[in-house]
């Protein structure tokens, strides 16, 4: 089961990275469709084909570059689908040799609502809080398959212990999961380019400022390009640059003070990896903004987040092994 969770872990990287790539190219509706491709299991490409799919949906005409764009994101996130599901079968078949069976079946618990999302992102026409819910599920079933592997690389299961910077480890990871909600939400709603300046936006954005409205919903009747007006979006982009700071200065400050105490070397090596990722996924935070959203910068930028979140759930899974306080010298290998 090992092997098979390894791979899954990849794919599961792949298959965000498609689905960053298929948002960013506008594919999100490239086929209009649930789960085929204008009722396909594959996008139409033969002339009959292609006017039969223009007939059925004529406010959506084939785009095969966008149509091929989501149905691969959908190959292999099937895929990533169907080995999860064998993980689990594996898992409850092995369950009396000792092998963890909770973790697999949320896996399968997520990977369903997962799927569920996806579907409701095209038949809802990119609802924004569809699509960045199916973001954070994507980044959560990935932190679980790395958690699961952790788990299956032990020899030897040893007790987890809460203590203080296990919490500190706990809190980074949840405000680097807010952070990747904001993310998601400000380009669920088009607004990565609503602020072309840096390091703050245009003159007179803060007298634009439009809480209530950047988190509210808009009746619309499709989502794609945005629904909200330009204050929103606007303050969509501040509140998602403000938490990058707030992210930033606590992960910053999280991984010096774990390399900086005596502590075991794989988590002084974890924290300098924190520290190294942290400085890449800033800078090409800025490089989005100063280089107008380049398609392979902004791709970048999700898959930064994701090896993020698996170097936090690395740190958080290691410092809990400690029998006692790591701040005291209980550090153990």
């Amino acid at each position: 089961m090992r092997k098979l969770v390894l791979f899954s872990l990849i794919l599961a990287v792949v298959v965000i990275i498609l689905g960053a790539y298929t948002r960013l190219t506008d594919a999100g509706l490239g086929c209009p469709d649930w789960p085929g491709c204008y009722g396909l299991l594959t996008v139409p490409l033969q002339d009959h084909h292609v006017e039969a799919a223009n007939a059925a949906f004529p406010e959506r005409p084939v785009e095969a570059a966008k149509a091929w764009n989501e149905m691969i994101h959908r190959y292999f996130a099937g895929a990533l689908g169907l080995c999860i599901f064998s993980i689990a079968a594996i898992a409850v078949k092995q369950r009396h040799s000792g092998r963890t069976v909770r973790l697999p079946l949320l896996l399968v618990a997520l990977v369903i609502f997962q799927a569920a999302l996806g579907m409701w992102t095209v038949t809802l026409n990119l609802l924004p809080v569809v699509v960045m819910g199916h973001l954070l599920g994507g980044f959560t079933i990935l932190a679980c398959l790395f958690l699961l592997h952790l788990k299956l690389r032990e020899s030897k299961r040893k007790p987890r212990r809460i203590n203080s910077i296990t919490k500190f480890a706990l809190l980074g990871m949840a405000i680097l999961l807010m952070q990747i909600g904001l993310g998601g939400w400000t380009s669920a709603n088009y607004a990565a380019l609503a602020c072309t300046d840096f390091p703050v936006c245009e003159d007179g954005w803060a007298s634009r400022l439009d809480f209530s409205g950047a988190f509210s919903v808009p009746y619309a009747e499709t989502y794609e390009y945005g629904a909200h007006g330009y204050g929103e979006r606007m303050t969509m982009h501040i509140v998602h640059r403000a938490g990058a700071v707030i992210t930033f200065l606590y992960l910053l400050w999280l991984g010096f003070r774990l390399y900086s105490r005596e502590v075991a070397a794989p988590v002084k090596s974890a924290a300098l990896l924190l520290i190294g990722v942290l400085m890449i996924q800033v800078t090409l935070g800025v490089s989005n903004v100063v280089l107008s959203l380049p398609v392979i910068v902004a791709v970048a930028h999700n898959i930064v987040a994701a090896c993020l979140l698996l170097v936090m759930v690395w740190i958080t899974y290691q410092v809990s092994r400690y029998q006692g306080d790591p701040q005291q010298g209980g550090a153990h290998g």
